[in-house]
């Protein structure tokens, strides 16, 4: 997406209502790790950031934090011609918790999309 953002020519997917799940490098890299040295950590556990957000307020969040414009979204049509029925997976969307992560008590170090971009842009 940064790519995109960056010829200002950002924008969501479809309706943008969509949930996304997200997480940052840093955050997944040290659930895993936890997960490897905490016999604690067994099972199905989601590696996802504990605030989903809706594609739309990714993409202005994106958008905030570049100083660029979220305005040009990819029509249904548009994807579901380059994606196929793979454009289904990006247009539904899915919001996914990590319910056994945080029961674990697992902190997160950028648990909101706006902190997690900042700092990806910045490095």
């Amino acid at each position: 997406m940064i790519p995109l953002f960056r010829m200002f020519a950002g924008g969501p997917l479809g309706t943008g209502n969509q949930w996304f799940s997200w997480i940052h490098l840093d955050d997944l890299v040290n659930l895993i790790y936890e997960a490897l040295l905490n016999p604690s950590y067994r099972g199905v556990i989601n590696g996802t950031a504990p605030n989903p957000v809706r594609l739309k307020e990714m993409c202005e969040q994106l958008g905030h934090v570049m100083g660029r414009p979220s305005w040009l979204p990819v029509p249904e049509f548009a994807l579901k011609a380059v994606l196929g029925e793979g454009a289904t997976i990006v247009l539904n969307g899915q919001r996914v918790l990590p319910m056994r992560a945080k029961e674990l008590g697992f902190s997160f170090r950028y648990p909101y999309v706006k902190d997690a971009l900042k700092e990806i842009l910045s490095a």
